[in-house]
């Protein structure tokens, strides 16, 4: 259902942030970065990282901690806005665009978080294919310096929420989360769109072969648990 007052969908996006935050405590989770430096929420200064989550798995990493210092990219449309108004209430700030087409005043705004922020941003979002990449991200890489941290999450037990496009996972009370951290990717300056697509495929094949690990985790832990995760219609 979408909401169209800018008030309920504050509402909405207060009690969902509220509800996700006490189901978080509850839960196991294991944190695996790749690379020293990586964990996005660790306190000491350390470099700052352009991190690429999936659409349907967005919510973990926005609940599991705290960033010192994090921004999102969230779209334009209506679905965007409670987002980035659930965004607000765990502390993160939001810069309204899409991975397909960012305007200048988005692309003023992501160059100046990139001096002091790390950056979350969904490649497949505001509206799929799911799990398939959008040049955005690269792009993005590219022109600011900052290299990609491929991501992956699974749950041992989940339900997932069924959308128009893909799916959202909501992790289970008391089981036992999996993220995961990759080696992070560099991308050379000032690309041109073909230069562009390696890396694009780069970061694909990353996210990938991530996914798969944290899914073998989750399956391998999910042993003897009488719950897999199921999908919930809205």
């Amino acid at each position: 259902m979408r909401i169209h007052s800018r008030r309920l969908t504050s509402l909405a996006a207060g009690l969902f942030a509220a509800a996700l935050w006490l189901l978080f405590r509850t839960l196991r989770l294991s944190l695996r970065e790749s690379t020293p430096g990586t964990n996005p929420y660790a306190k000491p200064p350390r470099e700052r990282f352009l991190y690429c989550v999936w659409h349907d798995s967005m919510v973990i990493p926005v609940f599991a901690g705290k960033s010192d210092s994090a921004a999102a990219l969230t779209s334009r449309h209506a679905d965007g806005w409670f987002v980035a108004e659930v965004l607000r209430r765990v502390g993160m700030s939001t810069i309204r665009g899409s991975t397909n087409h960012i305007g200048p005043g988005a692309m003023r705004q992501l160059m100046r978080a990139v001096e002091d922020k790390d950056i979350a941003i969904t490649p497949d979002g505001p509206r799929g294919p799911r799990r398939r990449m959008s040049a955005g991200i690269a792009f993005l890489a590219s022109r600011t310096g900052r290299a990609v941290v491929p991501t992956a999450c699974s749950c041992v037990r989940c339900w997932r929420i069924r959308g128009s496009w893909t799916d959202l996972v909501v992790p289970k009370p008391f089981t036992k989360v999996f993220l995961l951290g990759g080696e992070p990717i560099r991308v050379p300056p000032n690309l041109g769109s073909d230069q562009l697509r390696t890396y694009v495929d780069r970061i694909q094949t990353a996210m990938d072969r991530l996914n798969e690990t944290a899914e073998l985790l989750a399956e391998t832990a999910r042993i003897g648990s009488p719950e897999p995760c199921r999908v919930k219609a809205d």
